[in-house]
């Protein structure tokens, strides 16, 4: 029993930062800055030319990735689609900085893709929303 809680802790706590995150560049919402402050935000950066389309591709994963992941709902995608937009965070914005996330290092974003990835191998636990099986 505690084993299906603390999965369902874990899930639903990366589930929702990662849906507040796409929810701040695809709706503007939580001080986000909807699709065109993400994209002036990430040309300020150098990360990608000021389109739109980046935001939400970027916004959709952590949206939908958060919210299948939280849900316990196709788990393996949801956790694809986490890990796919921290690899390109560290890719694009961490690495140089080295690992520590004091530095702006790439410690937080490789740890999400670790938790994810593990949950995903191991499986949702018994607390979730639909169950194909």
């Amino acid at each position: 029993m505690l084993t299906n809680l603390g999965l369902l802790l874990i899930r639903v706590f990366i589930g929702f930062t990662f849906i507040g995150h796409g929810g701040q560049k695809l709706f503007a919402w939580f001080g986000g800055g909807g699709p065109r402050g993400t994209a002036e935000w990430f040309e300020s950066m150098g990360v990608a030319p000021r389109r739109p389309i980046w935001a939400i591709i970027a916004g959709a994963f952590e949206f939908v990735g958060g919210l299948l992941f939280g849900a316990g709902v196709l788990t393996a995608v949801g956790a694809a689609l986490i890990s796919i937009i921290m690899l390109d965070a560290i890719i694009t914005v961490h690495a140089k900085n080295g690992y520590w996330v004091s530095n702006n290092g790439f410690e937080y974003p490789l740890i999400t893709i670790i938790t994810v990835v593990g949950i995903a191998m191991t499986g949702p636990g018994e607390y979730v929303l639909y169950s194909f099986s």
